[in-house]
């Protein structure tokens, strides 16, 4: 998540500003002695000799010019000779910081913010004893932070954010008492927060986010009297809130985002915050009440409290927050039912500057009061979706002119859409579906110009569709299926040129599909099922190449299946089934390599069934209800086709094949039934084995001592549901370690997660998916329930550490080449292939990125970690998930743009993570790195520089294997090197486009990788 800005002088920039105009302020009383001046150019010539400059930014930094005149360098007016200031912030630097800079003894700033400096901070910095500014975020800097920097008790700011910094934060910090601003954001650092930072009375700014850090909040942060930025997010921190932290009156921004934080929060916690404007209490697992003295936060902008445990009523005191502008309930367990529950709602229209108000999945109910049609009609995000809430949407939803997303779906409404709906004209998301809706759609729906997502489906609505839909030019997927709606499908729908999903199943559709049709030259998903529409399917489907599913069953339609489907090259779904088609099966099919589930049964289809392609495969083909159909494969148990012409003749023989093989296909379902629940069982519960007792108590016991008690010495990493564990269990033969999944059932969505990934992994094996031993569903010796997935030990662990530490646990440095990038690159390819065509039923894994990327002994990758992964059985209705913008599948950063809009899971969500995974694998930088600001992404970054400046974007390390390699035998050129770190570029820049047709097919991404590989393999 991106904080806010502090407003009136808050942020590291300020301070700056002053450090600066005070290095300049020294009045001069004549020129100092310059005899000991050469210490200073020396120090700077030996940084200068560590660094790469690609851009330029040290071509001033020669002999030629006094080094005082050296762009970024600033000297001393009162000691003209002394340098007081470096400050080479963004300019594109390389290599490592050099020592020598320790002696610049009059140094006051040192700024080398946003660079690709790599290696450890030199303990010599310490020697500063007049440095009040150190900036050396946004690198790759490696290792602990040195101690001695305790030295520098004139600190005012430090900024170390966004490295690859490890180890604990160092005691002697607790020396710097003059320290104003410390940012330690988004490194690895580890061990508890350390109490001492109470004692550093100054600190007016504290960000230690994006780490590793755990235990509790030390309650002596509560001293820092001055404290006007608190972020302690996205750690592993646990235990309740300090109550002296609600006691920091000066207090304008609470971050404790995604923590394991418990407890409640007291009802008088926020009564002493008056200067508070943001507070995140996001993914934790506090419960209670809302606390009531949140209106005494006047100045609150920014409240987020979704993913607990929060009960009760929403406290009607939120009416003082008058500059309030974003709230965010959503996933708790918060309650409204009476008219006197929803009095909050009243409350808030006195909240005139509100932009957002998400109560999602919660447990309000009753009616939606009035009052909402009051709310600030600055309101540009409102959705109360997964609830229970009944009666007919307000008639003043109108009132909304600058609405943008507006979700209701996943309740009891009931009645007609109200007609001042159509005011609404900046949507870009209508999600309505799943409620118990009448009536017609007005045709001023087609006013709706900026709608990209509408989403109508599971509702009772009739008549005909409008034709003004025709008008949307901008929609990306319509969704009406499984309504009441009847006559034609009119043909303006089908000028949508962006439209890439269309869902019409399950109404009371008739007459034909207008050859308009063909027009939808983006279109991925056409489901056009259980309807009533007739003559013949038209061939200008075959000009919608990007269509990869098509569902036309259960209608009417006659004629044979056109000839022009052949060039449905990217085709993985047709089902045909349940019409009156006719004709011979074409043999094109055969060369749809991409087709991996035909449904052409129940149909006048007639002559020989092919043999090759999808045909080979009797699981992915259903022919049955075609009795003219002969051959085909064995396991299809058609009759020969010389058997067809003497069908008259033998009925009897006939009959009795067809009942054998009716009683056969019983056997055969009977069997798959009882092997599925054995299946089920064994995944939910403990097995018995040499390694798991049959007892459950037992097989608690075994985990908790081959872990040792769960130790956090044997800690191998946390995620969102849980903690996984090192493992040694006895008696196993072979290798003993395993790695062991202990799931955290407190947390919202654990359970899910778990059922998920034992259904994900029930079938999966392959070389480069990670090995499920088994899984355990137990107690423990309190009697609470126990979860855990016993999984194959990888020594290497993560991919993650890889790109974004330095060394493992022996102290040896991770390093990855160029050629190991491409080999992991495509070993999780083989993965997703094998997860999207190769399993019994496709499974789409959902969080694709380098933490789930881990690595053996002999650093083949595996893709672990299925806990949100997507089994894709055709028919199912959660096939077209929520679209809450609280309820999308995967990480930020690297879940495709699609999942936050709502749209249906697929594999092209896969691909674009991993082109993510790319990019952040050449480039050695995340998708949340915090230079991608205003507008620009780690895509956009890439593109930037894929043609003609890739060194510029290549990652430190791997810009300097390519510089350095020589040419010799057997190894690749410098030049092919960098046309292979081109290509890497290109195929994640293709990967992760943003409309999911346009991406690259898994099949191409493998043929592009071994082009790549073979390129390094074969030298010059």
């Amino acid at each position: 998540m991106q904080l806010p800005r502090l407003p009136g002088g808050g942020g590291a920039a300020i301070v700056s500003l002053l450090l600066l105009l005070c290095s300049h302020m020294e009045v001069s009383l004549g020129r100092g002695s310059s005899n000991a001046t050469a210490a200073d150019e020396l120090a700077l010539t030996d940084f200068k000799s560590m660094l790469l400059d690609p851009t330029g930014s040290l071509v001033s930094w020669n002999s030629s010019n006094h080094y005082c005149s050296w762009q970024g360098v600033t000297c001393s007016r009162r000691h003209p000779e002394k340098v007081v200031a470096v400050n080479l912030e963004s300019s594109g630097l390389a290599g490592r910081v050099s020592p020598f800079l320790g002696n610049l003894s009059f140094l006051r700033i040192l700024n080398i913010n946003d660079n690709k400096l790599l290696g450890e901070i030199p303990p010599e910095l310490g020697r500063l004893g007049r440095l009040q500014e150190l900036n050396l975020s946004l690198n790759s800097l490696e290792g602990g932070i040195p101690s001695a920097l305790g030295k520098c008790s004139k600190l005012i700011s430090l900024s170390l954010k966004n490295n690859h910094l490890q180890g604990e934060i160092p005691t002697h910090f607790g020396s710097l008492k003059n320290l104003v601003y410390l940012n330690l954001y988004a490194n690895n650092l580890s061990g508890e927060v350390p109490p001492f930072l109470g004692n550093m009375s100054s600190i007016q700014h504290l960000d230690l986010g994006e780490n590793t850090l755990r235990g509790p909040i030390p309650k002596t942060l509560g001293g820092l009297t001055g404290l006007r930025y608190l972020s302690l997010e996205s750690n592993n921190l646990s235990g309740a809130i300090p109550p002296e932290i609600w006691n920091v009156s000066s207090l304008m921004l609470l971050s404790f985002v995604n923590n394991a934080l418990s407890g409640i929060i007291p009802p008088n916690a926020l009564s002493n915050l008056p200067s508070l404007q943001t507070l995140f209490l996001n993914q934790n697992q506090f419960h209670g009440s809302i606390p009531t003295s949140l209106g005494n936060a006047s100045k609150l902008q920014y409240f987020e409290v979704a993913m607990n445990n929060f009960s009760g009523l929403v406290p009607s005191e939120i009416r003082s927050l008058q500059s309030i502008q974003w709230i965010v309930l959503a996933y708790n367990s918060l309650e409204a039912e009476q008219t006197d529950d929803w009095s909050f709602m009243s409350a808030l229209t006195n909240c005139s500057q509100l932009i957002c108000l998400e109560l999602d999945y919660n447990r309000f109910s009753g009616v939606l009061p009035s009052s909402v049609s009051n709310l600030s009609t600055s309101l540009q995000y409102f959705s109360v979706s997964h609830n229970e809430i009944s009666g007919v949407i307000p008639e003043g939803i109108g009132n909304f002119v600058g609405l943008l997303t507006l979700g209701l779906e996943n309740n009891y409404l009931t009645g007609t859409l109200p007609h001042s709906l159509s005011k609404l004209r900046s949507l870009s998301e209508l999600s309505l579906s799943n409620n118990r809706l009448t009536g017609h759609i007005n045709q001023a729906i087609g006013n709706f110009t900026q709608l990209n997502y509408l989403y109508l489906h599971i509702n009772s609505f009739i008549g005909s569709i409008p034709r003004s839909l025709g008008n949307l030019s901008s929609l990306l997927e319509i969704v009406l299926s499984s309504n009441n709606f009847n006559g034609t499908i009119p043909s303006s729908i089908f000028s949508i040129s962006t439209l890439f999903g269309l869902d019409l199943s399950h109404n009371q559709l008739e007459g034909t599909i207008p050859h308009e049709v063909g027009n939808l030259q983006s279109i991925t998903i056409l489901w056009a099922q259980s309807n009533r529409l007739s003559g013949e399917i038209p061939d200008t489907l075959g000009e919608c190449q990007l269509l990869q599913k098509l569902q036309l069953q259960n209608n009417f339609f006659h004629g044979s299946i056109p000839f022009r489907f052949s060039g449905l090259k990217g085709l993985v779904t047709l089902d045909l089934s349940s019409n009156n088609l006719s004709g011979q099966i074409p043999i094109f099919f055969e060369n749809l390599t991409t087709l991996h589930y035909l449904n052409l049964s129940f149909n006048n289809l007639a002559g020989e069934v092919p043999t090759a392609g999808i045909f080979a495969n009797a699981t992915a083909v259903s022919v049955q209800g075609n009795d003219k159909l002969c051959g085909g494969i064995e396991n299809m148990h058609l009759p020969h086709c010389s058997m067809i012409s003497s069908e008259k003749k033998h009925k009897f023989p006939v009959v009795t094949v067809i009942l054998s093989l009716g009683g056969a296909l019983v056997i055969i379902l009977l069997l798959a039934y009882f092997l599925f629940s054995w299946c089920k069982k064994r995944l939910a519960n403990c097995p018995s084995a040499s390694s798991l007792q049959d007892s459950p108590l037992s097989a608690y016991s075994q985990l908790l001592k081959a872990t040792d008690g769960f130790s956090t010495n044997n800690l191998l990493g946390t995620g969102t549901f849980g903690s996984v564990y090192r493992g040694e269990i006895e008696g196993a033969t072979g290798e003993n370690f395993v790695a062991v999944k202990v799931l955290n059932l407190q947390i919202h969505g654990a359970l899910k997660s778990f059922t998920a990934e034992c259904e994900a992994m029930r079938n999966l094996r392959h070389r480069n998916l990670v090995k499920v031993i088994t899984a355990c569903s137990s107690i423990d010796f309190r009697g609470n329930d126990f979860k855990a997935i016993v999984l194959e030990f990888m020594p290497n662990g993560s991919l993650e550490h890889w790109l974004h530490s330095k060394s493992n646990e022996e102290g040896v440095e991770r390093h990855l080449n160029l050629d190991q990038r491409v080999s992991i690159l495509l070993d999780v390819a083989h993965a997703l292939d094998h997860l999207h065509f190769h399993s019994a039923l496709p499974v789409v894994h959902c969080d694709i990125k380098p933490s789930n990327v881990l690595l053996d002994a002999d650093m083949v990758a595996h893709v672990g970690d299925f806990g949100l992964a997507r089994i894709l059985a055709e028919g199912c209705s959660s096939f077209w998930p929520s679209t809450s913008s609280m309820g999308f599948r995967g990480t930020i950063g690297y879940a495709p743009p699609e999942y936050g809009a709502g749209n249906t899971v697929s594999t092209y969500g896969d691909i674009f993570s991993y082109g993510i995974l790319v990019l952040e694998m050449v480039t050695g930088r995340r998708p949340t790195d915090s230079t991608f600001e205003q507008g620009l992404s780690l895509r956009m970054y890439a593109e930037t520089a894929v043609n003609t400046r890739v060194m510029d974007v290549a990652d430190a390390k791997l810009a300097m294997e390519l510089k350095n390699e020589p040419a010799k035998s057997g190894v690749p050129s410098n030049r092919k090197m960098v046309d292979a770190v081109t290509s890497l570029l290109q195929l994640g820049i293709s990967c992760s486009e943003e409309i999911p047709s346009r991406r690259m097919a898994i099949k191409d991404i493998i043929k592009e990788l071994y082009r790549t590989k073979m390129t390094l393999l074969q030298g010059e």
